[in-house]
């Protein structure tokens, strides 16, 4: 048998055995994966909230919707080279995952320069429009700046890790982001307290580490003897593949930016209450993003799962998977949203532990955890949908629910019921309401039969 036709020595076909067994063998690796990814800026906030300021740590923490306006747009179309990949490698046809292996580089080689270039230069703009607090600017423009300059690491790593994750192989993305999260936190603790940097030097830490992942997961593809196997001389576009990958990719993309976008202007309604409430807010969102860290990992779980067995017309397996992969989120959710109930003073206290700070993150976190179960419905129905190949009405649903609703609520309860910072917050949940509910009817109503992105007419599969 020839090295591409036998696929990936570490891949997984998930259109045979058993199901629920394939979402937690792929799901467990991608969820410790992505722990050790929010240890990047988990370990930044905590760096900067103990050694540095309280000014600092607000300026890092609440730039996260300008980090995830720019990469979470090329996240969208990173998912799309996803789905190619995996309904490509369930059909079998391992040379069109080759072709479709080498556009997605060249593509993220090309967005990682415009990415930088803009990135730096909207961030005046993007912290006057978050109505920032002008002691927290300076240290955000650096943190930005910097960050923006070395993006192209995260970028390549991201591309990389999907790509692997698309032929069901989470394990060496988990493996390498260990290696990073824990370079992560060494130079975190040199630069700034060996060396005395304060922001600058949690964003150069991030940015190398960032660097060595994306290093560690090249080599990986470059010297794999499979289909998805990286040859440096091969990197071209297919213009056709490129046209599947923006067809499923762009709306995705287009529904991480604008929704991170206006959630520019959500942060300003929460700045408007001062420096101590912004770090509350900063402390609830890093425990936020640890909370649903489960529910995405088997959203992306059903994704791959749903992507390799509709490229063999296994429907009836494919929405199994997606059944067995939210009620397993739903369980997983509840048990870790209790345990933050419970222990949110402290958990928001290792961060910052400001009596005022601590305060707000308490209200924020006790407030929000027992709405999470929504949030499970949007990323499984939704990862599944995806799967599916159906990318634009997933994409339509959630900007209606965390735009336009969310924007038109947050507008009405400032302005007209009660400007108070817990109606405000609830904002949040309040979209993810809407979402699951028109996320669920979508996905009652559609007809997965025969939704395949891959092409019919491409070549056969390699014989062994």
């Amino acid at each position: 048998m020839s090295a591409l036709a036998k696929g990936a020595s570490r891949s997984v076909d998930m259109t045979q055995g058993s199901v629920v067994g394939h979402l937690i063998r792929f799901a467990v690796p991608l969820l410790l994966g992505n722990l050790f990814q929010q240890l990047y800026n988990t370990v930044d906030l905590w760096v900067v909230g103990k050694f540095v300021s309280n000014e600092a740590y607000s300026a890092v923490g609440t730039v996260t919707p300008i980090i995830i306006m720019l990469i979470g747009f090329f996240m969208g179309l990173a998912s799309g080279a996803g789905v190619v990949i995996s309904q490509y490698y369930g059909a079998k046809k391992y040379d069109q995952v080759r072709k479709t292996v080498h556009t997605s580089i060249v593509m993220t080689l090309v967005l990682g320069v415009v990415l930088s270039v803009v990135g730096i230069l909207i961030i005046p703009i993007m912290l006057d429009l978050m109505n920032t607090d002008p002691q927290a600017i300076p240290e955000a423009t650096t943190y930005l700046t910097i960050y923006f300059a070395g993006a192209m690491g995260l970028l390549l790593y991201n591309m990389g890790s999907g790509i692997l994750r698309a032929v069901g192989d989470s394990r060496r993305p988990f493996y390498f982001l260990v290696v990073s999260a824990l370079l992560n936190i060494a130079l975190d603790l040199f630069f700034v307290i060996g060396l005395g940097m304060k922001v600058e030097g949690v964003a150069y830490a991030t940015i190398l580490s960032q660097g060595v992942s994306a290093a560690l997961i090249l080599v990986v593809l470059a010297r794999g003897e499979d289909c998805v196997r990286l040859q440096w001389k091969d990197l071209r576009v297919d213009w056709r593949i490129l046209r599947q990958i923006i067809r499923i990719g762009v709306p995705s993309a287009l529904q991480m930016a604008i929704t991170s976008f206006s959630n520019v202007f959500v942060q300003s309604y929460i700045n408007f209450f001062g420096l101590d409430c912004m770090s509350g807010w900063t402390t609830y969102s890093k425990l936020d993003q640890f909370i649903i860290l489960p529910v995405q990992s088997l959203g992306l779980a059903a994704t791959t799962f749903v992507g390799q067995n509709l490229g063999t017309d296994q429907v009836d397996r494919a929405k199994k998977g997606t059944r067995d992969a939210f009620f397993l989120s739903v369980g997983i959710t509840v048990v870790i949203s209790a345990a933050a109930i419970a222990l949110a003073p402290w958990l928001v206290a290792f961060f910052n532990d400001k009596p005022e700070v601590v305060a707000y993150g308490t209200l924020f976190l006790r407030n929000m955890c027992p709405c999470y179960v929504f949030i499970c419905v949007n990323q499984v129905y939704s990862g599944s949908l995806r799967g599916a190949g159906i990318s634009q009405p997933p994409t339509y649903i959630m900007l209606a629910s965390f735009v336009v609703f969310r924007q038109i609520y947050l507008y009405i309860m400032a302005n007209y019921i009660s400007n108070t910072i817990l109606p405000i917050a609830m904002g949040y949940p309040a979209g993810w309401l809407v979402c699951s509910i028109l996320t669920l009817i979508y996905y009652n109503h559609v007809d997965l039969a025969g939704k395949r992105v891959v092409d019919d007419s491409t070549s056969m599969p390699e014989k062994s």
